[in-house]
């Protein structure tokens, strides 16, 4: 068959290809990849199609579009300063003006764009680090009691590039939060901490109503999607689960209460599966409370043994901070702060004995989610300077992530594509980041993998073709009481399908 193969293709006056690009679908598509990878706007919809497993780094009002929220400002009646260009409460005082004369002055709407997203920003008086965390704080009246839309978008925009799965990050309602922290003096000892906020019914009462409003938030995105109609959109069917953000710059007694809500949403409520701290880890609260913080974790994690913890950590480089403050980050968040998985991870070639650190995230399973995008915007750390080829090196599983698409002008294609271009990497191994970030979700079951360190087919489903339709029982009833393996099932068939395309 191999030798007809070639002679049809020599008498057509073709380049012989090798038999395996018939017969092996992945091969095929591997060798697709490398004829177009040159081509920018074919690699673009290569990527653009291929599946692309979870997106695990992911905050929720930094993801949705600067369009989406600056439509939330006009329709709520918000006003915007014209020197800030933040968002704020009316009526519009002198110097603030409707947000709704966006809708008809381009000029005025492209400065909102500016100035609420990386979009044409130019380092100059001002660096990106500083513009892109500034961002949060001019759109943040605008994205009020718009959870459910948020999420609508951004759900629909990750099913649409084939995604499978999404965690994304969440704040807790400010007001009701303060009441409780009010009950809090200045200690920061954990356990006095623990008692003062469990003490009386606040803590209860703030689960209660953080679960209240997300039971609203999610029909609200149900609506928006059209989940309950004959046209849903695509986002209806992603699995979504929420991670608790805690603000880092916060002050103690806050924090504290923050990280408890976030460890007991995930005791009393499936949807919330993990907490992580948030806000830029060189300022100055975050670096002086670092250890504190830390600590915290430790304490809580102790009380709270089944809560996922995912930290960001390392998100800094030479010059930002002072050399010893990129030491030991990484590591204390693993060691200390026990998480399961680091955001960002850029400092760890300046960290005490890198290599050292690379062995001891390889051998604990610690992923690192890596938004290359925003690593370039913040940071103006790329390419070789970034340390994805030094994680991969050693064995360190990785997962890409768009971390605030909206605020980036970005998505997870993107992300793809940087990686592909920047690292040269190839098909197999793109198919293996998609399947590393389903494998490191925090989704409940069995896995359909028998390890973290390969993709070997549990022994229920050995004998099947991954993502066929109708598996074999045994793997029907993994598959049946795993909503992870449910999850990892419906991308194979995926790449199945893709792979089967025609080139």
């Amino acid at each position: 068959m191999a030798a007809v193969m070639c002679t049809s293709a020599l008498l057509a006056g073709g380049t012989p290809q090798p038999a395996v690009a018939a017969t092996d679908p992945t091969a095929a598509t591997a060798a697709r990849l490398d004829r177009i990878r040159g081509d920018e706007s074919a690699l673009r919809a290569f990527l653009q199609e291929m599946p692309k497993g979870a997106d695990l780094h992911n905050h929720l009002s930094g993801a949705a579009s600067t369009e989406l929220l600056m439509g939330f400002a006009a329709h709520d009646g918000l006003c915007i300063e014209e020197g800030s260009l933040r968002a704020v409460r009316p009526p519009c005082a002198p110097g603030s003006r409707p947000a709704s004369d966006a809708e008809h002055d381009q000029e005025f709407r492209r400065r909102i764009v500016r100035a609420w997203s990386m979009q044409d920003f130019v380092p100059g008086r001002e660096t990106g680090h500083d513009h892109f965390f500034a961002t949060f704080g001019k759109f943040e009246e605008a994205t009020a009691g718009h959870t459910g839309r948020m999420l609508s978008e951004v759900a629909d925009k990750a099913a649409e590039q084939h995604q499978f799965y999404l965690e994304t990050m969440v704040s807790p309602d400010e007001d009701e939060l303060a009441a409780l922290v009010r009950t809090a003096g200045p200690d920061d000892s954990p356990a006095r901490l623990l008692k003062t906020l469990s003490a009386g019914d606040g803590l209860r009462r703030l689960v209660e109503h953080t679960r209240k409003q997300t039971d609203r938030a999610m029909a609200d995105f149900r609506t928006a999607s059209r989940c309950n109609t004959s046209a849903p959109h695509a986002g209806c069917a992603l699995p979504v689960r929420f991670i608790t953000q805690v603000e880092r710059s916060a002050p103690p007694a806050q924090v504290f209460a923050e990280l408890l809500l976030g460890f007991e949403l995930t005791r009393q409520d499936e949807r919330f599966v993990s907490v992580n701290l948030v806000a830029p880890e060189d300022g100055t609260v975050a670096l002086r409370d670092y250890d504190l913080h830390m600590r915290m974790l430790e304490y809580l994690h102790a009380r709270y043994p089944a809560t996922h913890i995912t930290l960001h950590a390392g998100e800094l480089a030479p010059g930002l901070v002072r050399p010893e403050d990129l030491r030991f980050h990484i590591r204390q968040a693993v060691l200390t702060g026990h998480a399961e998985r680091i955001g960002h991870g850029v400092d760890a070639r300046w960290e005490d004995d890198p290599e050292d650190l690379q062995r001891t995230l390889a051998d604990r399973h610690v992923l690192v989610e890596v938004p290359l995008t925003s690593n370039d915007q913040i940071l103006d750390v790329s390419g070789s300077r970034h340390p994805f080829a030094f994680y991969r090196a050693h064995h360190v599983p990785v997962a890409l992530a768009t971390d605030d698409e909206g605020v980036s002008r970005s998505d997870i294609t993107t992300e793809y594509q940087r990686a592909t271009t920047a690292y040269g990497l190839d098909y197999r191994t793109l198919k293996d980041l998609a399947r590393t970030s389903l494998e490191y979700a925090f989704l409940p079951g069995r896995s359909l993998w028998t390890s973290r360190d390969g993709f070997t087919l549990v022994p229920e489903c050995a004998d099947d073709r991954p993502g066929e339709r109708h598996p074999s029982a045994e793997c029907a009833r993994l598959l049946a009481a795993s909503p992870k393996a449910q999850v990892e099932w419906r991308q194979e068939k995926a790449f199945a399908a893709f792979e089967g395309a025609a080139p």
